[in-house]
């Protein structure tokens, strides 16, 4: 940096800009980082002035040299000389101390880089292409922490009273653990409806793997953060969740996925049969109402009993999850006979973290997830479809536990 500021310099390149029709702004431009850092070194030099008074000066105090650091701003990058104090008492309010960002705006185009899946490289090479340098990995990671205390108070808000359906799965992702080895985590989502309509995350939680125990504390956490009563839940067939779920609200209804159900069963049957044997069952789950469900089940008993005993058995020890959604009406079938709805979270999700392969640790996935999740939220703003009439036929099914607002 010059040691006194150039204005003949910068008079000339601005005309010189303005005849070519060239823009004064960005990091090219003459009004950019050259005006910018001799304005931001006055004004610490101002205040360590201002820092300077006749009383610290009889108790000692004195400058003590400068501190230089590289600042990133909307007009480029500039070099900033912190003035010291013999006592370092001085503590800058216009640059503080440690401060690399000036404009909350170039940190939240980072975040936002950030939170669309891109990677440090890519984030680096926007600041260099827009801002005239790159960023260390280190930076970028420094500048995204300030989400956490943001995910903190998300975590641990206030939920409402009732929500009448509620949709639990898990994703799993690659984190690198203490001792440098890749291992699974399990993120475990809470995608609930409101009584309104709207859908939202209700929770986020990070595992080292899937169980029913876990899923358990879940379900406490969303008690203790003002869930009284879920009307209806729908969830896979891991084994002891119903359980999990009816521990702590007992009178929830819970529903396994069909589409698990059946994946698992056709795991089972052999490749020549497979698709005459989905033909049968889809006259089960596909029939009109459980009776008719349960005389189709013992058909496909019938053909299929001897030949896959196993897939008949897990649906008939299932039976009763399997099919609450019988009775209900159509609407709300469709919605809840399956978790397809947070599984579809789960792949806009995956849309930003696919290029991710191990996450540097739990922190980063963490983030990572919460900010795609921060923007796939801008697009739930409108109810459910037709959520008037569901909310009138689960208002004549649960009575009290679900009141019209």
């Amino acid at each position: 940096m010059k040691a006194e500021f150039d204005f003949e310099s910068i008079k000339n390149k601005t005309i010189e800009q303005l005849k070519a029709g060239k823009p004064l702004l960005g990091k090219d431009g003459a009004f950019a980082p050259p005006l910018l850092e001799s304005i931001l070194n006055a004004a610490l030099e101002g205040e360590m002035d201002a820092h300077l008074t006749e009383e610290e000066r009889q108790l000692g105090n004195r400058r003590n040299g400068k501190m230089q650091k590289q600042v990133q701003t909307p007009l480029g990058e500039v070099t900033v000389s912190t003035p010291r104090d013999r006592n370092s008492s001085f503590e800058p309010q216009f640059i503080k101390k440690r401060e690399t960002i000036l404009a909350e705006g170039v940190a939240d185009r980072i975040i936002g880089l950030y939170a669309l899946g891109n990677s440090t490289r890519e984030i680096s090479d926007w600041m260099e292409e827009n801002l005239g340098n790159r960023v260390s990995a280190e930076t970028i990671s420094s500048i995204t922490d300030r989400v956490l205390p943001e995910i903190k108070a998300w975590r641990s808000r206030t939920l409402d009273a009732v929500y009448p359906i509620v949709w639990m799965d898990a994703i799993h992702y690659k984190v690198t653990d203490e001792r440098g080895c890749a291992v699974t985590r399990a993120i475990y989502n809470v995608l609930g409806v409101d009584k309104e309509g709207h859908k939202d995350l209700l929770g986020m939680y990070i595992s080292k793997n899937e169980g029913a125990n876990f899923w358990l504390n879940v379900l406490t956490d969303l008690q203790n953060r003002g869930v009284h009563d879920i009307l209806i839940a729908c969830v896979d067939g891991l084994k002891g969740f119903p359980d999990a779920i009816q521990s702590v609200f007992p009178n929830t209804t819970v529903q396994l996925c069909i589409v698990h159900q059946i994946r698992n069963s056709i795991k089972y049957v052999g490749s020549k049969h497979q698709k005459e044997f989905l033909k049968d069952l889809k006259r089960v789950y596909g029939a009109v109402s459980k009776e008719a469900a349960e005389t189709e089940l013992f058909n496909l008993n019938e053909k299929w009993g001897e030949k896959y005993p196993i897939v008949i058995k897990s649906w008939e020890d299932n039976w009763e999850k399997l099919t609450e959604y019988f009775q209900f009406t159509s609407d709300i079938r469709r919605m809840i006979y399956t978790t397809n709805t947070v599984e579809g979270y789960h792949r806009q999700i995956r849309k930003v973290t696919k290029n991710k392969g191990v996450f540097p640790n739990d922190t980063a996935l963490e983030k990572l997830v919460y900010l795609a999740y921060r923007n796939i939220r801008k697009k739930w703003t409108m109810p459910l479809a037709n959520w008037g009439a569901i909310a009138q036929q689960l208002a004549i099914k649960f009575g009290d536990r679900f009141k019209l607002l």
